[in-house]
């Protein structure tokens, strides 16, 4: 655990944003975010950002914007291609979370899109629900840019304390203990994301599956 952290954190400053930017895009552009752990990716640029290889500021404007724009392309996926990608076979499985989401985004309307970024199965799905059920762009632009704006500041803000709880007992204690303390906080938001995967797998496994007409 500690040599892997000591490599993410030793990443020169630009391939720490890219890396954010890149991944946290994906997992909201791509439909396919509850396989592509950008909150954590976040966490660690923001901890990268506080021992020093990458601006902080800079770490938080390339995760926010790469929420909205990764967003804003789920959003017009959904609305030109939503009714065919809905009828794959392939999302039979995620089908009680999907109807769940949309349900959801029928009571809210466009504050779904903001409180969805926070959960992670609806960060991935909810830009493109809001598209296929043809949300006007202006209200969703202006909920995803609010999401965008707390999530990344939040995520990546929370990683900076763990890195600067890591700079503390390096200095303290040396090397080895503050990465083992920052690996302790990466395990303990690991191990929630695969608990809350696993809840969600559980959840659909139970449900009957519905054939699309």
């Amino acid at each position: 655990m500690s040599g892997w952290i000591e490599r993410i954190l030793g990443l020169p400053g630009w391939l720490v944003l890219v890396i954010a930017g890149a991944v946290v895009f994906a997992e909201d552009a791509l439909f396919v975010g509850f396989v592509i752990p950008g909150e954590t990716v976040a966490f660690l640029a923001g901890a990268a950002a506080k021992v020093g290889n990458a601006p902080v500021a800079g770490v938080v404007v390339v995760v926010v914007i790469a929420a909205v724009l990764g967003d804003t392309v789920g959003y017009q996926v959904g609305k030109h291609a939503g009714p065919r990608v809905l009828r794959l076979r392939v999302l039979d499985k995620r089908r009680p979370k999907i109807d769940q989401a949309q349900a959801f985004l029928a009571r809210r309307g466009g504050s779904a899109v903001f409180l969805g970024r926070w959960v992670a199965f609806f960060r991935a799905v909810m830009p493109f629900l809001a598209g296929s059920s043809r949300m006007p762009y202006g209200t969703f632009l202006a909920w995803n840019a609010a999401g965008g704006l707390a999530w990344g500041a939040a995520v990546t803000l929370l990683g900076f304390a763990a890195g600067a709880s890591y700079a503390r007992v390096e200095k303290t204690f040396g090397r080895d203990a503050a990465l083992v303390v920052l690996g302790v906080a990466i395990v303990a938001l690991v191990v929630w994301r695969v608990r809350e995967h696993r809840s969600e797998r559980k959840a659909n496994d139970r449900a009957p599956v519905r054939r699309p007409r």
